[in-house]
């Protein structure tokens, strides 16, 4: 079950991506996109599969997309859709898989 947000993130990132650089030619949109969104579906696989690190590979991709969208809600005065929501996605991942990684190390 933990894997679902994973693999649900990781499409939406891909083409949130894409769709930034379609619309504005931003390059670092699709690679941020492409690049996030194949680790995110890399840890769904891993959590899937029951192998190690893929909850920690999850949080990890979680704190960076809060961490990068946080810098973008500054800028934007929180006006802006597109970054309000990947800050609000960033925080709720991070939320979910630290627990997970919380109950997965000390069984809480």
């Amino acid at each position: 079950m933990a894997e679902h947000p994973s693999f649900t993130l990781a499409g939406l990132l891909a083409v949130g991506g894409t769709a930034g650089y379609v619309r504005t030619r931003s390059t670092p949109s699709l690679v941020a996109g492409l690049g996030l969104g194949a680790s995110y579906a890399f840890s769904g696989y891993l959590i899937k599969g029951n192998k190690d690190y893929g909850t920690e590979l999850a949080l990890g991709n979680s704190i960076f997309l809060l961490g990068s969208a946080i810098p973008r809600v500054i800028k934007t005065k929180a006006r802006a859709p597109v970054p309000l929501g990947l800050a609000a996605a960033g925080l709720l991942a991070t939320y979910y898989y630290q627990k997970k990684v919380r109950e997965f190390r000390f069984g809480v």
